[in-house]
């Protein structure tokens, strides 16, 4: 199976880290500092599940260098969607899966608009990680799953034969039926573990141990659940406390949103609060605190705001 990951960074470095580890036919798509540190010295993932050096390692800016593939492991930011999908063209065979593993709940459909309906797979990262530095990937969490399906919950060889190497490689993988449930349920701790480490600054131990601060985080787990459910996506019936549940793991880790926030660059504010606050609105479900974590951040979209 040849595998390339679009998008390097905590997810696609991480997960591709492994799967190159255990021997796959891995090619990284990345740039600037970090694709010349991979380059140059491999990849290293620092983890509790345990540290990885892969080196060599197959990484390039120029994904038409590659050749089609089997699977694209697509992890990128939301606001490079369109323009990530355009560049691995190239590397899009009739039978390739591009697997999303974006943050937010509307990625596959504009990823659809360019590569088409048939090379779109529907996926979910869960992993608190981060690029250290350039060449390393650093792993703050107990946890570290990938969940994928075809959009329309299909039976897929394709799919089968990626979950096969995820297992080969020690991944915590599920193949699941309906990647639309999946999809919203990360969102729903996601997108509350964002807004209350945004707004404080902190990491995700602030919403374990200040009680007003996790009643802001809990109330933010309902509003996204119903907002899903105003859409007709059938999450289970644990689905909120499935979510308080899982805040644990987040003791010791940030969102990417705010290691971008502190970093100065651009965050993912239209396609995860942004999107709740306009689903919402088009459902007539009530989604303050949202509202209010949108308002706040969003002098910040672009990088810091001009003094």
């Amino acid at each position: 199976m040849k595998i390339a990951v679009m998008g390097s960074g905590g997810i696609g470095g991480y997960f591709g880290g492994r799967l190159a580890a255990a021997g796959a036919d891995v090619t990284f798509i990345a740039r600037g500092a970090h694709l010349e540190a991979m380059q140059k010295d491999g990849l290293r993932i620092v983890s509790p599940l345990g540290d990885a050096h892969i080196a060599p390692v197959e990484a390039t800016n120029d994904p038409a260098t590659i050749g089609p593939v089997d699977v694209v492991m697509f992890c990128v930011k939301l606001y490079d969607v369109e323009q990530a999908c355009e560049l691995i063209e190239p590397i899009v065979g009739p039978d390739t899966a591009v697997i999303s593993f974006l943050n937010g709940v509307d990625s596959e459909e504009r990823m659809q608009a360019v590569l088409g309906v048939d090379a779109v797979v529907g996926g979910v990262a869960r992993i608190p990680s981060n690029i250290a530095e350039p060449g390393v990937i650093q792993h703050m969490g107990p946890f570290a799953e990938l969940d994928f399906g075809e959009m329309d919950g299909r039976d897929s060889p394709r799919l089968r034969a990626f979950h096969k190497a995820c297992e080969d490689a020690g991944i915590q993988s599920y193949l699941v039926d309906n990647i639309e449930v999946a999809i919203w349920l990360k969102l729903a701790i996601l997108a509350p573990f964002a807004d209350v480490c945004c707004l404080t600054r902190q990491p995700g131990r602030i919403m374990i141990e200040d009680p007003y601060v996790q009643e802001i985080a809990f109330a933010a787990m309902r509003e996204v659940i119903a907002v899903a459910e105003a859409k007709g996506v059938p999450l289970p019936p644990d689905a909120l406390q499935s979510r308080m549940d899982m805040m644990n793991g987040f003791a010791d880790a940030k969102p990417s949103m705010l290691h971008d926030l502190e970093a100065g660059n651009r965050i993912e504010l239209d396609g995860l609060q942004g999107a709740v606050v306009r689903m919402g609105s088009e459902l007539g479900v009530p989604t303050p605190v949202h509202q209010v974590v949108y308002a706040a951040l969003r002098p910040y979209v672009n990088g810091p705001p001009n003094a």
